[in-house]
């Protein structure tokens, strides 16, 4: 009787083991091709398992159980029987599509239910789907069923979560119950990662303010005819990203990074730009950054983060970096110290814009003002480097008509001097 035994594919390079996340069927449960079987954490990331063929399946791993790259997971009967319950949906979805419609109002049922309070009356999410909302204080009748057979998938969370959605509040006080759930193994990667940074490290971090006046002037005044023109919007990530490079061209030490006794230094800036998904933070990365426009840049920015956000960015979108920018301002941040992102030397820190009281030609203005800090590996850059760095990014930042015409003022490049 032939059976197909499903190994873990390789989510990518350097991971070597997944765990189980959520199994979206039983063992014994009839499976279509191609059908999303389960739901599988690797390092990186949280990828789906499709089935490679049709039949019977058995499991082979439990919820939580680590299997390594390659590993089986769970065996399928190709020759058996297709159970008549699962031919029926072929035979009546098609021939009276208006009856299907007509009986649409019937779902409305459970919806009576909600006095009970039930979390999950009126979808059926799965297993990781189900986490999701409950971390986010999300319910099901707040999230469209787009999955098989009314299933909530976490596809269908992500989407409602970067809608926008009015939980409701949660329940505080009053007990003294607890609760456990075990990390996910991205969650114990991110973990031994940070540690291994503070460990293995010479981290410190360097701080700076910029005046954002320039910069803002040149979204008020063209950032209508710049989404017209390239159909996205003018933020102020792609005149940081610009800096940046800029910056790095001049100490290529920041874009460099250790390996054993050697330091490898690149000719190129892959900028990682960390996006908050519902997974929590990712750090995809904008290729040859310091090629690029700033069209160009918030273009790939939002690709990514859109990406990001649906869960379908990939491993490879993720790796290879060779500095990162991270914006706590998105989040009310004033102030932080960024923890490197390894193999990398560095990472520079946004945080919120917040109109401050500032010396001008002997005056007291105010001035829209955001402090940026730099957290660096002292075993590769040096402190004048760090500094000199950042002085750098904040003189593009604060003058951005050199980030069009390079270090030479505009009217000497007007007169070819």
């Amino acid at each position: 009787m032939p059976v197909l035994e499903m190994k873990v594919p390789s989510p990518g390079e350097s991971i070597s083991e997944v765990e189980i996340a959520a199994w979206l069927v039983k063992d014994g449960d009839w499976v279509e091709k191609d059908q999303t079987i389960a739901e599988v954490d690797s390092d990186k990331a949280t990828l789906e398992l499709p089935a490679e063929s049709a039949g019977v399946i058995t499991l082979k791993a439990a919820e939580g159980d680590v299997v390594a790259v390659g590993g089986v997971v769970c065996l399928i009967d190709t020759d058996a029987a297709r159970p008549a319950s699962a031919e029926k949906p072929k035979e009546t979805a098609a021939p009276a599509p208006v009856a299907a419609k007509a009986e649409a109002p019937a779902p409305k049922a459970p919806v009576a239910e909600k006095p009970k309070d039930a979390s999950y009356a009126s979808g059926h999410p799965s297993p990781a789907a189900r986490k999701l909302m409950d971390e986010n204080g999300l319910k099901a009748s707040q999230v469209p069923a787009n999955g098989r057979d009314g299933r909530i998938t976490t596809g269908d969370v992500m989407s409602a979560l970067s809608t926008g959605f009015s939980a409701a509040e949660p329940t505080w006080g009053g007990t003294r119950d607890e609760r456990r759930e075990k990390m996910s193994s991205l969650r114990r990667k991110i973990a031994e990662r940070l540690v291994s940074v503070k460990n293995e490290t010479a981290m410190l971090t360097t701080f700076n303010e910029v005046n954002m006046q320039p910069i803002m002037d040149i979204r008020a005044k063209y950032k209508d005819v710049f989404k017209e023109k390239h159909g996205v919007n003018l933020g102020f990530m792609s005149f940081f990203t610009k800096a940046v490079t800029t910056a790095l061209s001049l100490y290529p030490s920041v874009n460099a990074r250790i390996e054993g006794n050697e330091i490898v230094f690149h000719d190129y800036a892959d900028i990682g730009i960390a996006v908050s998904s519902p997974k929590g933070l990712m750090v995809p990365v904008v290729r040859n950054a310091e090629s690029m426009s700033l069209a160009g840049i918030e273009e790939e920015i939002k690709r990514l983060a859109i990406r990001a956000r649906d869960g379908k960015i990939t491993i490879d979108e993720m790796t290879g970096g060779t500095f990162t920018i991270t914006n706590g301002g998105v989040f009310g941040s004033m102030l932080s110290t960024p923890i490197i992102n390894p193999p990398q030397s560095a990472i520079l820190g946004m945080h919120n814009v917040v109109e401050r009281p500032v010396a001008e030609n002997g005056q007291v203005v105010i001035r829209p003002v955001m402090y940026v800090a730099l957290s660096y590996d002292h075993r590769i850059i040096d402190g004048k480097e760090s500094v000199s760095f950042l002085v750098k990014v904040k003189e593009m930042l604060e003058n951005p008509e050199k980030m069009l015409f390079g270090s030479k003022d505009p009217a000497e490049v007007l007169l070819g001097l």
